[in-house]
């Protein structure tokens, strides 16, 4: 029987029945980096809206990178934020302490604040 180019290539395959089906398999990632509440968020994009970028970067071995990427990326950015909206707002330890459930109220509204900003300009 007459290579295929794909043995030729180095290729094997598995027989299954009557059918032969290549052996193929992903490429192994460099490094193993955590990922993220960010970083699930962007691949679930990914996987939904830009699937043929998803594909190749899978195939590739550089997705778990570019998702650690991103989360590292959208960490950094939401906590400068929020920082930058506390000074902005005047909300310091001292109200922690003088009216917790104030400040409770305004942490959450900047937390979500700027979780939309960190969506609208990295994740999605």
């Amino acid at each position: 029987m007459k290579k295929t180019i794909f043995e030729e290539m180095g290729g094997t395959y598995i027989r299954h029945g009557d059918y032969l089906i290549p052996a193929l398999t992903l490429p192994k990632e460099e490094e193993q980096r955590v990922v993220g509440v960010w970083g699930q968020r962007h691949l679930r994009y990914l996987k939904e809206y830009r699937r043929l970028l998803y594909l190749n970067m899978l195939t590739s071995g550089r997705l778990n990178g570019y998702l650690a990427d991103i989360e590292e990326q959208a960490q950094e950015r939401f906590e400068r934020l929020v920082e930058q909206m506390k000074q902005a707002q005047g909300i310091t330890e001292q109200l922690k302490v003088e009216n917790v459930l104030e400040w409770i109220g305004r942490m959450n509204n900047i937390q979500v604040c700027a979780r939309e900003i960190v969506d609208k300009e990295i994740i999605y």
